[in-house]
């Protein structure tokens, strides 16, 4: 009834879903008496029409309840009093001890594991490195990168027959000159790891076309069980342009390779007219992670909205998730981007969140470790510095969990081949943890 009444009354300004008011600065007060006086009879410094004649009491009384309730979902995420100061932290649903992997960073972006035990992740600002018996090694060879805002190397993974191949594919900010103006892109290079170094680099894909705006690379890796590889591309920040809704470029979408760069023949525009064939999905912002579940294959993705509207989305071949004709966010400075969150033939979020999570890399649990756990999505905040537990009942998201609270700005999430979850968490100077269960053994 509430959201009937917000829809009727107030969707042809504040779009059609009231809960764009929940991380707003209330000029006036967020009280019920406030927020009943403003719907009511306005104020001097506001556009807002008044409904003091045209609504009675009991409906602007159920519109500032639903506001309300919008109002108390955003205090949820204010974790004042929790810190977590001692390396095992306790949850509802189990405790883990925090044990530090690597240290000294700044932005942990992307981890893979090789065989034998040792690992490599990235460092956005223009490193990687290497881990062998705890033993932290630069890897040379890495390519330069536009480490501006929110570029550099980015994600990083090892082909699913590394033992053979010596294979590693890095996404990165590509940048070049173009007549003074700097312009840059995601790109994604194949490599062999010849100890630590890189060796025989080559781009295999780069995002068309080129812009000037550091931001929304997207840039996330993942391999399917046929050796695939999925790449997300952000929009590049082009809020009103509507090249994720076009065919005919790469940005805001989820593109599909083989190994050497080709396209798969069954890609799902690979026949149409002017559309690039690498395409998968389309209508995506900012895709900040990629993770396919191991054992029904379902791809599983996360991505920024604007100001609110971050989502969980399930990734379909050639399926339309929306973006920029519908959206549940906002523009930055309080303005609506677009007023539909829903229209026939586009996708919706499996879950979205306002305010916005910041969500960022994310896992699936199937190791053993973590039986409250097992069959769920782990994923990072990046905006409330916690990781996010998702617990998946098939395909289908159902109750979160906040774990860690107050640990940090959470990047980058992966479970390894031990069976122990690794996180990277954002700072100065940053650190990529792995989550002991309490009563594990460490290997």
């Amino acid at each position: 009834m509430a959201e009937a009444a917000f829809k009727k009354n107030c969707s042809s300004c504040h779009g059609d879903n009231g809960d764009v008011f929940v991380d707003r600065n209330w000029k006036h007060g967020n009280t019920k008496d406030s927020l009943i006086l403003s719907i009511m009879k306005g104020h001097a410094d506001s556009l807002n029409p008044v409904w003091v004649t045209t609504l009675k009491e009991d409906e602007v009384s159920i519109l500032a309840d639903y506001l309300l309730k919008g109002i108390a979902y955003r205090k949820t995420f204010n974790f004042e009093g929790d810190s977590i100061t001692k390396s095992t932290v306790h949850h509802k649903s189990m405790s883990v001890k925090l044990d530090t992997v690597a240290k000294g960073l700044s932005s942990p972006w992307g981890m893979s594991f090789l065989p034998g035990g040792d690992f490599v992740y990235t460092d956005r600002e223009g490193k990687m490195y290497r881990q062998s018996n705890g033993k932290q090694s630069e890897i040379k060879g890495v390519p330069p990168v536009y480490a501006m805002a929110q570029g550099g190397v980015l994600d990083v993974q090892a082909h699913p027959q590394f033992d053979k191949n010596k294979l590693i594919f890095i996404s990165y900010s590509k940048l070049k000159d173009s007549a003074g103006v700097k312009l840059a892109t995601t790109a994604l290079m194949c490599a062999k790891l010849d100890g630590n170094s890189l060796k025989e680099g080559k781009n295999i894909f780069v995002a068309l076309p080129w812009k000037s705006t550091p931001i929304h690379y997207g840039s996330r890796i993942e391999f399917d069980k046929e050796g695939k590889i999925f790449l997300t591309v952000g929009d590049r920040f082009q809020h009103m342009d509507t090249l994720p809704q076009k065919l005919d470029n790469d940005l805001g979408k989820i593109h599909r390779i083989n190994d050497d760069g080709s396209v798969p023949a069954d890609n799902p525009f690979i026949n149409v007219t002017g559309a690039r064939p690498t395409i998968w999905s389309y209508g995506h912002r900012n895709p900040q992670s990629l993770s396919i579940h191991p054992e029904t294959g379902a791809i599983w993705e996360n991505e920024h909205g604007p100001r609110g509207g971050d989502e969980l989305n399930l990734i379909e071949k050639g399926k339309n998730y929306g973006w920029p004709i519908i959206s549940y966010g906002i523009n930055y400075n309080g303005k609506i981007l677009t007023p539909h969150t829903s229209k026939e033939g586009l996708e919706q979020p499996k879950i979205k969140w306002i305010p916005s999570l910041g969500p960022s890399g994310m896992t699936i649990v199937t190791s053993d470790k973590y039986p409250a756990w097992k069959g769920d999505i782990l994923m990072g905040s990046l905006r409330f510095q916690f990781l996010n537990r998702v617990h998946l009942v098939g395909n289908n998201p159902d109750e979160q969990e906040q774990l860690l609270k107050k640990i940090g700005r959470v990047r980058m999430v992966e479970q390894g081949p031990d069976g122990f979850i690794y996180i990277g968490v954002e700072g100065k100077p940053g650190f990529i943890f792995r989550l002991v269960p309490v009563n594990a053994q460490m290997q």
